[in-house]
């Protein structure tokens, strides 16, 4: 075993992702547990500081998904009690999630992103309604449109807009997880996810949804997804795309495992989505996938996840 240190898994939390990261902990839990470590499961939905310390928690796997448990927020307040934890600290973890702020960083180092726009709230919404007309002019880019909010995970609040009458019920909805809407260009191709884990690519998975892309309930529900391990491109593009996660991961300046996720369009064209810090554990999560194919299996991943905590010594 690396440590004998009590390990706090903190999951749940109040995020809308709330329900998968109960999930992806009780997996975690269950492998720590099984490779005999002494884990503690935490749903950290309020009075965190307390549990931690009523538990005696030495290091905390963090398996939250969204919100303040993958913004930056639970990783500060870790730090503030010096508290060793897994995955990337503040500033990276605050980077990938708010995905405007990420689409610059790319940018700014060469990574090829989708062309977007983003919108804020305040100067599109009045008087109970939504000027789209004012997107419109907007984005240089046709239609179709991909409308996110800027700050959430798992393609939650996320649609895909074909035609202009449906513009403001997209982003009304996206509006619901904050102030601020990425609008970007639809790019058709194939969605390949990258797994990084200790400064290396293991390599990726096409997924293949059933439904119009790879939305939520596709994210999972079994059977509602196939995947494709390893991906069916050719292997330049596959190489291609494995460089370009791993300085993705690297300029936001990520730690520990993290899934970084792709468009391909027909060309063979890459276009980075978004880097997850704190990728899903559940039995449809791709890491877990990608590493299997990787020969790494579920428990000697969730190990070496722990190894990784900074801070580092355990």
């Amino acid at each position: 075993m690396i440590t004998d240190k009590r390990i706090g898994v903190l999951a749940g939390g109040t995020s809308a992702e709330r329900e998968v990261s109960l999930k992806s902990g009780s997996a975690v839990y269950k492998a720590l547990s099984g490779l005999g470590y002494d884990a503690v499961f935490i749903d950290v939905s309020d009075g965190v500081c307390e549990k931690l310390r009523q538990e005696g928690i030495d290091i905390a796997f963090i398996v939250l998904h969204g919100g303040h448990g993958e913004n930056g927020a639970i990783q500060g307040l870790l730090e503030v009690m010096g508290i060793p934890y897994t995955g990337s600290g503040i500033l990276a973890s605050a980077l990938a999630m708010d995905k405007e702020a990420a689409k610059m960083v790319f940018l700014h180092h060469d990574i090829p992103v989708a062309p977007y726009i983003v919108v804020r709230k305040k100067d599109v919404c009045g008087h109970d309604r939504i000027n789209s007309q004012m997107v419109t002019a907007l984005a240089d880019f046709p239609l179709p449109w991909v409308v996110k909010p800027a700050t959430e995970g798992s393609s939650i609040g996320v649609n895909i807009v074909r035609e202009e009458g449906d513009i403001a019920d997209a982003l009304k909805e996206a509006f619901a997880y904050g102030d601020r809407v990425l609008v970007e260009e639809f790019i058709k191709g194939k969605e390949v996810q990258i797994a990084i884990l200790d400064n290396r690519s293991l390599g990726g998975v096409e997924v293949r949804p059933l439904r119009e892309f790879y939305d939520f309930e596709a994210k999972y529900t079994p059977g509602l997804t196939n995947y494709i391990l390893p991906p069916e491109i050719s292997e330049l593009t596959y190489d291609v795309l494995k460089a370009l996660a791993l300085r993705a991961h690297t300029v936001l300046g990520c730690r520990g495992a993290t899934r970084v996720d792709f468009i391909v369009d027909e060309s063979n064209n890459p276009f980075l989505l978004e880097v997850n810090t704190i990728p899903g554990m559940t039995e449809t999560s791709l890491l877990p996938k990608i590493a299997r194919s990787a020969k790494i299996e579920f428990p000697d991943l969730i190990e070496k996840i722990l190894a990784s905590a900074i801070h580092g010594e355990i």
